[in-house]
């Protein structure tokens, strides 16, 4: 049970999210337009977490790495585990938003 929470919630082996960014990956935030307009990673794209279903074409390559973050962590694990569901093969909950920036 603790080791599924931690897998939905991205926690566990420490991930080297400049690396990931170095190597290709995409960041997606999946807040809402409004709460990206208010600031946001350089580079990432916005789709919000209530469109990703219906936006996985704008994501062609199911084998790069991706990166989901949001405000807190909780929208960008369910929006991996979406990703995960439909396929994607590297994705990573990088949580925050802010707390991601400064992991980059």
């Amino acid at each position: 049970m603790i080791n599924t929470l931690k897998k939905i919630f991205g926690f566990g082996p420490s991930v080297n999210y400049s690396e990931l960014v170095k190597n290709g990956a995409l960041i997606i935030d999946v807040r809402s337009r409004g709460e990206y307009a208010g600031g946001h990673i350089k580079g990432s794209i916005n789709i919000s977490v209530d469109t990703l279903r219906g936006n996985l074409v704008q994501l062609k390559d199911k084998n790069q790495p991706i990166i989901t973050c949001c405000a807190s962590g909780m929208r960008s694990a369910s929006a991996k585990s979406i990703l995960l569901s439909n396929g994607y093969t590297q994705v990573f909950n990088g949580g925050g938003w802010g707390s991601l920036q400064n992991k980059l």
